[in-house]
């Protein structure tokens, strides 16, 4: 089991790593914020999985599934409300960006619907 959890965490690190690539290599803070929120959501939730089934003798599974599901559900939403606040307050999208969904709607302003 030791191994399993071992395997697992590293898996976990990895996402983590790659999470940390990304918000160095995206071009702006949206792209940024896309990069860090999904990967760092998968890293966190398998290094604790790992964590929790390479030492599942301490007895601390349950509190890592409740850290687990307070992961899954904050991480998304607090990015959207720092991306909403981060366009209205002006941030640009890179150039490269497709679509602007909220400005589309007429909310490029704060207003709502």
């Amino acid at each position: 089991m030791e191994l399993l959890g071992a395997i697992v965490t590293l898996i976990g690190s990895l996402f983590l790593f790659l999470g940390a690539v990304g918000i160095f290599r995206m071009p702006d803070v949206y792209n940024r914020m896309q990069a860090g929120t999904k990967a760092t959501t998968l890293g966190s939730i398998l290094f604790l999985i790992g964590i929790g089934v390479g030492h599942y003798e301490c007895g601390c599974l349950g509190k890592l599934i409740l850290l687990i599901m307070f992961i899954i559900f904050t991480n998304p939403i607090s990015s959207n409300a720092l991306a909403r606040a981060a366009h209205f307050a002006g941030v640009k999208l890179t150039k490269l960006s497709v679509k602007d969904d909220l400005a589309e709607d007429g909310l490029e302003k704060g207003e709502e619907k």
